[in-house]
């Protein structure tokens, strides 16, 4: 995987941290589509809080003159996504994430480990 999604994928991680995701993963699914390099799954306990998850992740990446190629799902809040091509973002509000199981859907991708205040990866392993 390339430098850039690595670190993309943390700041985008670090953004929704600090708006206290129920969990969030990232995932290497260059493997298992031509889509994306990192999908990241974040659940919130609720509509407002996927709004205030993607308003962070999009407001800390335009200050750097990072913007979403696409972005859908806003106004509803149930599932938001932020596509930044090489990172895709899921955010989905708690019932939908057990409903839709995107971690299950990508069960063969490799889980990308953030460590430490950097988030820098720590290991990618096989989900079995």
């Amino acid at each position: 995987m390339n430098t850039s999604s690595y670190l993309l994928g943390k700041e985008i991680i670090k953004a929704i941290q600090k708006k206290k995701a129920v969990k969030v993963e990232a995932l290497d699914v260059r493997d298992l589509t031509s889509l994306t390099d990192v999908f990241i799954i974040a659940i919130a306990s609720n509509i407002r809080q996927t709004q205030a998850m993607a308003d962070e992740v999009e407001e800390l990446l335009a200050e750097t003159g990072q913007y979403p190629i696409h972005k859908e799902g806003y106004h509803t809040a149930t599932w938001i996504l932020l596509d930044y091509g090489q990172v895709i973002v899921h955010i989905l509000e708690e019932e939908n994430a057990q409903f839709y199981g995107l971690s299950r859907l990508w069960k063969d991708a490799k889980v990308i480990e953030y460590v430490d205040e950097d988030l820098m990866p720590k290991s990618e392993q096989k989900r079995g």
